[in-house]
C-alpha cells in the first residue's frame, strides 16, 4: 500500500489484476492491484493465488473443465479506497479494463460512491490487458510528479486511447463461450480452419484479419506492431497463454525491429493472467504497443 506524506498530492492509483502488471512494477509505481476472481469447477480463487495461475487455467481448459471469471464485489473496492483514506490519501485514480468486457468498472464506481473520506475518479480504460497497465502507470507517473487526481486520470485516459493491442488465438471458441465474441464469428473462424488475428476497438474484441498458419500469425503481429509504433518512442509488451516459445520469437522480432523506438527499454514478455487467459485459451499470443507520453 503506498504511503502519503504531508504536503504531497495525496493521490493513490488503483488498478485490477487484468492490467497484467508484474508485482515488482506495481510496487515500483505504488499502484494498488485489486484481484478479479477465477472460478475453476466449483472453486473460486483470487487471480494470482497459487490455485489460479495461468498454468492451472490452461490445464483446466485443455481438460474441458468449466472455467469462468468474476469481477471484484463493490465492497472490495470500497474497502480498498477506505484503507487508502485511512493512510492519508484524499484522492484515488482507479484504472480498469473495458466496461464493455467486464463489470469491474461498474463495481469500482459503486465502491467509490460508498467509500467515505476519499474522492475517487474511476477510469474505464476501454482496453484489456497490459494496455490498462500502461494507463495505470501513466497515472502513477503524474502523481509522482505532483500532479492532481484530475491530471492523473486524464493521463491514464490519454495513454489508454493511444495504445494498440493485437492478438492471435488458436481458436475463437473460448471467446465465444465467455460471450466476448459472437457465435457467428467463432463459427466462421472454425469453418475456414484459419488463425484469427483480433484487436481491441472501442473497448470490445473485434476481428482484424485471418491467416493460415501460426507462423504467419506471428509475423503479421510483428508487422502490425511496427506499423502502430511508427517513428515515435514506445513501450511494447508481449503476452501469451501456454505459448512461451511463440511469444519468445515475437519478443525477439520486436526487440530488433523496434529498437529505435524502444530507446533501450526491453520488450516485456510474460504469461497472461488467469482471468484473461480463461477467455482466450491456450496458445494465445498478444502484443501491445503503447506510445510514450510526451515529456
Amino acid at each position: 500500500m503506498p504511503s502519503a506524506s504531508p504536503g504531497s498530492a495525496r493521490v493513490a492509483v488503483v488498478t485490477d489484476s487484468t492490467a497484467s502488471l508484474p508485482a515488482d512494477v506495481a510496487a515500483a509505481y505504488d499502484v494498488v492491484v485489486v484481484p478479479l476472481q477465477v472460478v475453476i469447477g466449483a472453486e473460486v480463487h483470487d487471480e494470482g493465488s497459487p490455485a489460479a495461475t495461468p498454468a492451472k487455467v490452461a490445464e483446466a481448459l485443455k481438460e474441458f473443465r468449466p472455467v469462468s471469471t468474476s469481477r471484484p464485489a463493490p465492497t472490495v473496492f470500497r474497502e480498498v479506497y477506505e484503507r487508502l483514506a485511512a493512510d492519508g490519501f484524499t484522492d484515488v485514480v482507479s484504472v480498469h479494463l473495458s466496461g464493455d468486457m467486464s463489470g469491474t468498472v461498474e463495481a469500482a464506481q459503486l465502491g467509490a460512491r460508498a467509500a467515505e473520506g476519499v474522492d475517487v475518479d474511476v477510469v474505464d480504460s476501454r482496453q484489456v490487458g497490459v494496455a490498462t497497465g500502461f494507463a495505470a502507470i501513466a497515472a502513477a507517473e503524474v502523481v509522482a510528479a505532483g500532479g492532481s487526481r484530475a491530471e492523473a486520470a486524464a493521463a491514464a485516459r490519454a495513454r489508454a486511447d493511444a495504445c494498440e493491442s493485437f492478438f492471435y488465438v488458436d481458436t475463437l471458441e473460448y471467446l465465444r463461450r465467455g460471450g466476448r465474441i459472437g457465435a457467428a464469428a467463432a463459427l466462421l473462424g472454425g469453418a475456414l480452419a484459419v488463425k484469427p488475428l483480433l484487436t481491441i476497438t472501442d473497448g470490445t474484441v473485434t476481428s482484424l484479419e485471418r491467416v493460415r498458419t501460426a507462423g504467419r500469425a506471428l509475423g503479421r503481429l510483428a508487422d502490425l506492431a511496427v506499423e502502430a509504433a511508427g517513428e515515435q518512442p514506445v513501450d511494447v509488451a508481449v503476452a501469451h497463454l501456454a505459448g512461451e516459445e511463440r511469444a519468445g520469437r515475437l519478443t525477439d522480432m520486436l526487440g530488433e525491429r523496434l529498437a529505435a523506438g524502444l530507446e533501450g527499454r526491453p520488450v516485456w514478455c510474460s504469461e497472461l493472467g488467469a482471468v484473461l487467459g480463461a477467455h482466450v485459451g491456450p496458445g494465445m499470443v498478444a502484443v501491445c504497443v503503447a506510445p510514450r507520453p510526451a515529456d
